[in-house]
């Protein structure tokens, strides 16, 4: 396996637990856990992918601003949901948050697979991208499980 083929697993459960958040109406149960699901796999894979994907990418010339610029999206993110978890979750504004969440969360993913993906592949020699997809896989299970 490797790196690209790792965040792409997690990308897909993103884009999963997105629709199931935005399906979920009001302060229900089904909205609690499905938005914590959404939570715990958008950080930790966001930790790993930074240590395990963005910064060896930043040991190269052409790596760095699209490191800076994903890492950057990661950081809007995580205010978005610090934000959700500041508002109730039976109110209308909490559901427009999340939809923000989640455009900001498909623009990111569309992004590294179509653009950041493939300046990566030139960039990363074969056992790197391998080396690095154990590397994030290890510390995504380690994050998902402490989350």
């Amino acid at each position: 396996m490797t790196i690209f083929e790792a965040l792409r697993i997690s990308h897909d459960r993103q884009r999963e637990y997105i629709d199931a958040v935005l399906l979920t109406k009001g302060d229900s149960e089904e909205r609690r856990k499905s938005y914590q699901r959404l939570k715990d796999e958008l950080l930790a894979h966001e930790t790993a992918e930074e240590r395990h994907f963005y910064i060896p990418l930043m040991a190269h010339d052409n790596g760095v601003d699209l490191s800076r610029h994903a890492i950057a999206e990661h950081h809007e993110m995580d205010e978005l949901l610090e934000k959700l978890d500041e508002i109730e979750m039976s109110s209308s504004s909490w559901l427009t948050t999340a939809r923000e969440l989640g455009d900001k969360v498909l623009h990111h993913l569309e992004e590294e697979e179509r653009r950041f993906f493939q300046m990566a592949g030139k960039l990363l020699s074969d056992a790197q991208k391998t080396e690095l997809a154990g590397l994030y896989n290890r510390e995504f299970e380690q994050l998902l499980d402490a989350g």
